[in-house]
């Protein structure tokens, strides 16, 4: 097997020791919070979680202190507003899923649309001829790109389109199967968002941190220190082809394993530890035909990472696709949420597979948190102010640069140059 060895020098990176000051600094975090975050396209949620007219969902995005409002409107529109009212700048919305036919607020029955129009005023007339065309909620740009919903609270943002450049036309129409069936993770971390995001973002940690669950099936003779196969680099985003072991064979004595991941028609297998996740074969199969999975045909193929910047990740594996969000609460404090998209059991067999699938995917990422949790407090002791980044872990250098760019560009024009 043939690696390649120059990612940092292919994504025109530099390979010095790289800061931890924006892993542990305030004030980095408040050029995060106006810079980055709120200039950046986000991923807020999928279109399958409003699957009707008058559907809505809600949404926090923590570092800009908004609370997003989506809903899908008649003819199927789905728009974002700010969830605010115009009166009194009250939460309008309560609960975090439903159908309305109208928004109302409860401290004074202020009604919205569905489009955000202010419809109705109580006693209209006290409030000085107040014209209702300019009290609607406050709108938020909203695009839709492969299914996924994206927010920009930026007052005049850039296009999705001009964001995600060739790298969104890389992923274009990819067949994401089971997307209405995700099973949701979510835990908060006292680390910080990139420093989470960082664990997910190479595979030489395998061998070391997960020996118990994953280390064997990554790691082999010819690829000890699990080096990717392939980087590819596309503005601030980026992604990763990532090999297993060819070899590996399931151990005797792991004898549930051996029960989950035995061979049945229509079952398709995942990358961790090859263990089947019940998902449908042709489904999956659907999805590995499109030209962006293992572009570089690799031998032994785990999974693509795909990275949208500055804190999504779309895993596609032979199992089907997961994906991983990176909030920001504080610096030393994250919202992590993954979701695993699976399609609902149609038999026992099917749901033992899934659980079992779940349990140790589970088992896997408590591993790579805790540690994350450990490298936070070790970073906030000041004993050592710079990180030394090996090729393997071209990804997160490439992340920290498009970060200090971001915070320190004054325009979107100027963030986005090459």
């Amino acid at each position: 097997m043939n690696f390649e060895t120059s990612f940092t020098s292919r994504g025109g990176m530099t390979s010095e020791p790289v800061s931890v000051e924006s892993y542990i600094s305030p004030e980095y975090f408040e050029l995060e919070r106006k810079r980055l975050f709120g200039r950046c396209w986000l991923v807020i949620g999928r279109v399958e979680e409003l699957p009707n007219e008058t559907d809505y969902i809600v949404r926090d995005v923590e570092i800009c202190k908004a609370q997003v409002l989506v809903s899908r409107g008649r003819h199927g529109k789905i728009s974002c507003f700010h969830n605010v009212c115009s009166h009194r700048a009250n939460r309008i919305v309560l609960e975090r899923t439903g159908s309305a036919s109208a928004f109302v607020c409860g401290y004074h029955k202020w009604t919205y649309s569905l489009d955000g129009s202010l419809r109705g005023i109580p006693d209209s007339p006290s409030f000085f001829g107040i014209d209702k065309r300019d009290c609607g909620l406050k709108r938020i740009a909203t695009e839709v790109w492969n299914g996924f919903i994206f927010i920009n609270l930026d007052e005049n943002p850039i296009s999705l389109k001009d964001y995600l450049g060739e790298f969104g036309e890389l992923l274009e129409g990819i067949h994401l199967p089971f997307s209405s069936t995700p099973i949701v993770y979510s835990a908060i971390l006292n680390a910080n968002w990139k420093a989470v995001m960082d664990g997910f973002s190479e595979s030489y940690h395998v061998g070391a941190i997960h020996p118990n669950t994953i280390g064997d099936s990554f790691v082999s003779k010819i690829n000890p220190y699990g080096r990717a196969h392939d980087m590819q680099f596309g503005g601030p985003h980026h992604r990763a082809i990532i090999v297993g072991n060819p070899d590996y064979v399931l151990p005797e004595n792991r004898r549930v394993e051996t029960l989950a991941s035995s061979h049945i028609e229509n079952m398709a297998l995942s990358t961790t530890g090859n263990t089947a996740s019940g998902a449908n074969a042709d489904e999956i199969a659907k999805m590995m035909t499109h030209h962006s999975v293992n572009m570089s045909k690799a031998n032994g193929w785990v999974n693509d990472l795909n990275m949208i910047f500055p804190n999504f990740h779309i895993d596609l594996s032979t199992g089907g696709f997961w994906t991983h969000q990176f909030w920001p609460l504080a610096p030393g404090r994250t919202r992590w949420e993954v979701r695993l998209y699976a399609p609902r059991a149609l038999s026992v067999r099917e749901r033992f597979m899934q659980e079992h699938f779940t349990a140790r995917f589970a088992e896997i990422v408590v591993e790579d948190l805790a540690n994350t949790e450990r490298q936070q407090a070790a970073m906030e002791s000041g004993a050592k102010p710079f990180m030394a980044l090996g090729d393997t872990e071209a990804l997160i250098r490439h992340n920290l640069i498009h970060v200090d760019k971001w915070v320190r560009a004054e325009t979107v024009a100027e963030a986005m140059e090459s």
